[in-house]
C-alpha cells in the first residue's frame, strides 16, 4: 500500500540517528558470556498440557504423517489447460498471518486452532515467491499486482506499466503499457470478473485493466492537470473505457466515490458525495454502454436477475467493511463469500470459460492499522470464500490459486501454551515463556512499527485489558503513523490443472507465466 512508502522517510530518519547514538567509541568484543540468554521454553512454571496435547498418542501422529505421504504417492497430477481460474490475493497475508489466521479460523469455530486446517492448506502444491519491486526491498501492492498480473516487475507506485516508467510521468506511461493476464483472457473470449473488499480501483484489482503511472490517480479530481493536458486517464475512467471482450462482467468491491460526481449524494451515507469533479457519472456511463445492472446495497445483490448481463457493484464509497464490522453496515453489504459464489455463478454460464481475482484487500489494511483481531477476522473470511470456491468448481478444468502480494512486519512470539488465544497474552514467567524484564505481560501477536508503538517511560501492561478486544491495537517497537509492509517471501497455493508446476521458490511475475500457460494464453506477443 501506498502508505508504505510515505513512511520511508522517517523509517531512513530513525535508521541514521541510531548509527550515530555509539559515536566513536568501539564496541566490546562480542563474547558467549556477553550475548544475552535465551531461557528454556520451560522457564518459569511448567505449563499445564491442554486437552488438545494428550489427545494423540506418539503412534497416531506417525500415523497421520505416513497417511499424508501416501496421499501424496496416489495423488494423480492434472494436465493443462485449464477452463478456468481463480485466483485469490489475501493483499498483505504474509506466512505469519496463514499461522496465525489459521489459528484464529479454529478458536473462531471452537476447534483446536493450531491443528485446525484453513481451506487454503488444502490446496495441494506450494511454492515461496519473492516480492521484490524494480526498485524496492520492500515493493508496495502496484508492483507487486503488476508483476502477478502482466508478468513483469516494474516500480513501486506504478500500475501496469513496464519498469523504465517512473512515478508520476504520464507521458512516458502512454507509450509503455503492458498487457495484464486479464486482457488476454478477455480478448480471447473467456469470462472475467474481478472482487475486492478494497475499493475496485485500488492497486490489486486495478492491475488487471489500468495502466497508469500513479496507483494514487484513482478519479479525476486527483489528476494532476498536466497529466489530464497529456492525455492520461483516471483509473475509474480507465475501469468503464475497459473493451476487452465487451468489458468486464463481474465487478464487485468499494470505491463508489470514485465513480460519482461531487454533485451527487452518495445513495447509503447522508451528507456524502461523489469524488469527481468532471461532472461524469461513470456508473451512469457504464450501465447505458452495457445495458449491465449497477448496485450497491446488500438488497440488491440478493435480487440480481439470472440474465447474463454484467454487474458493477459498489459498496461503499470507499473500501468495504472489515469482516468484524459488516453486520453494521447500512446498506448490509455482503460478505467476500457470498460475493465469489455470485460471481461464479455469473461467470460460468461462457462456455470458453472464465478468469477471476478475488481480494481480501483489507487483510492488508487491518495490519497498517496494527489491528491483528481485523486482519485475522479478514483472513478468516477470504478463507471462506476459497472454500466456496473450492466446493462450486471440479479441479479438473478449474486452476484455483492463493498468494498474497506482499507481507507485513507482524510476529509472533514465544511461548504460549497449545489452546492459549491466538490474540491473547503470554504472562511473564508463566505458561513457559521467558520472563520479561519489566515483569509485565505481553502478547502473542505484534509489530515492529505502528501506531501500537509504547511511547511511555513505563510500558502499559496488556494483561490490563483485554487484548481479544477487536479494537486493540498490538504493542510495536517503533512508532509509525501506520505500520509497513515487510520484504519476507509470501506463499503461492494452488489445485487444479498445471497446479503440479507451483514449487521451489519463484520470483512473483512468474505467477504470470504460471497462469497463462494453464490457461493455453501466450506467454509471448
Amino acid at each position: 500500500m501506498r502508505a508504505a512508502l510515505t513512511l520511508l522517510p522517517l523509517l531512513f530518519a530513525g535508521c541514521a540517528a541510531n548509527a550515530q547514538m555509539g559515536g566513536s567509541t568501539a564496541a566490546p568484543p562480542l563474547t558467549d558470556a556477553s550475548l544475552p540468554q535465551a531461557e528454556s521454553v520451560l522457564s518459569g512454571e511448567v505449563p499445564q498440557e491442554p486437552a488438545a496435547a494428550r489427545a494423540k498418542t506418539a503412534a497416531q501422529y506417525r500415523a497421520e504423517a505416513a497417511a499424508y505421504i501416501q496421499r501424496q504417492v496416489a495423488r494423480q497430477r492434472i494436465e493443462g489447460p485449464a477452463k478456468n481460474l481463480i485466483i485469490f490475493i489475501g493483499d498483505g497475508m504474509g506466512v505469519g498471518t496463514i499461522t496465525a489466521g489459521r489459528i484464529f479460523e479454529g478458536e473462531q469455530r471452537g476447534e483446536d486452532g493450531e491443528s485446525h486446517v484453513a481451506a487454503l492448506d488444502t490446496l495441494p502444491y506450494s511454492a515461496i515467491v519473492k516480492t521484490y519491486s524494480t526498485d524496492f526491498q520492500v515493493p508496495d501492492s502496484a508492483a507487486t499486482a503488476t508483476a502477478i498480473f502482466s508478468g513483469t516487475k516494474t516500480r513501486s507506485g506504478t500500475l501496469g506499466m513496464a519498469p523504465s516508467v517512473v512515478t508520476d510521468d504520464c507521458a512516458a506511461s502512454l507509450g509503455a503499457p503492458v498487457e495484464s493476464l486479464f486482457e488476454q483472457a478477455a480478448d480471447a473470449g473467456r469470462a472475467t470478473g474481478i472482487i475486492s473488499t478494497a475499493r475496485i480501483t485500488h492497486a490489486t484489482p486495478g492491475a488487471t485493466y489500468a495502466h497508469v503511472a500513479n496507483r494514487d490517480w484513482e478519479n479525476d479530481a486527483v489528476l494532476p492537470d498536466e497529466a489530464k493536458a497529456a492525455g492520461c486517464k483516471d483509473i475509474a475512467q480507465q475501469l468503464v473505457d475497459w473493451n476487452h471482450g465487451g468489458g468486464f462482467d463481474v465487478m464487485m468491491g468499494g470505491g463508489r466515490a470514485n465513480f460519482l460526481t461531487v454533485g451527487q449524494a452518495d445513495p447509503e451515507y447522508p451528507g456524502k458525495t461523489g469524488a469527481r469533479k468532471d461532472g461524469k457519472d461513470l456508473a451512469a456511463t457504464w450501465m447505458a454502454k452495457t445495458q449491465g445492472h449497477y448496485i450497491w446495497n446488500g438488497a440488491q445483490f440478493a435480487a440480481l436477475p439470472a440474465d447474463g448481463k454484467p454487474v458493477l457493484a459498489l459498496f461503499e464509497p470507499s473500501h468495504m467493511q472489515f469482516e468484524a464490522d459488516r453486520v453494521e453496515d447500512p446498506g448490509k453489504e455482503p460478505s467476500i463469500a457470498q460475493m465469489t459464489a455470485a460471481a461464479i455463478e455469473r461467470l460460468k454460464g461462457n462456455p470458453k470459460g472464465y478468469v477471476l481475482l478475488v481480494e481480501g484487500g483489507r487483510i492488508d489494511h487491518a495490519h497498517h492499522a496494527g489491528n491483528a483481531y481485523r486482519a485475522l477476522s479478514d483472513f478468516a473470511a477470504m478463507d471462506e470464500a476459497v472454500a466456496t470456491a473450492l466446493e462450486l468448481t471440479d479441479p479438473k478444468d478449474t486452476m484455483v490459486l492463493v498468494t498474497a502480494d506482499h507481507s507485513h512486519v507482524f510476529t509472533m512470539a514465544g511461548y504460549p501454551v497449545r489452546g492459549n488465544p491466538i490474540l491473547g497474552t503470554v504472562n511473564a514467567g508463566e505458561d513457559g515463556a521467558p520472563g520479561t524484564k519489566d515483569g509485565k505481560a505481553y502478547t502473542t501477536l505484534g509489530y515492529a512499527n505502528g501506531p501500537g508503538a509504547v511511547s511511555t517511560a513505563e510500558r502499559p501492561d496488556p494483561a490490563d485489558v483485554d487484548t481479544t478486544e477487536k479494537d486493540y491495537l498490538q504493542q510495536s517497537l517503533v512508532p509509525t503513523s501506520a505500520e509497513t509492509h515487510s520484504g519476507e517471501d509470501v506463499a503461492l497455493k494452488a489445485s487444479g490443472p498445471d497446479a503440479y508446476l507451483v514449487s521451489g521458490t519463484i520470483e512473483q511475475n512468474a505467477i504470470y507465466a504460471l497462469m497463462a500457460h494453464a490457461l493455453g494464453l501466450p506467454l509471448e506477443k
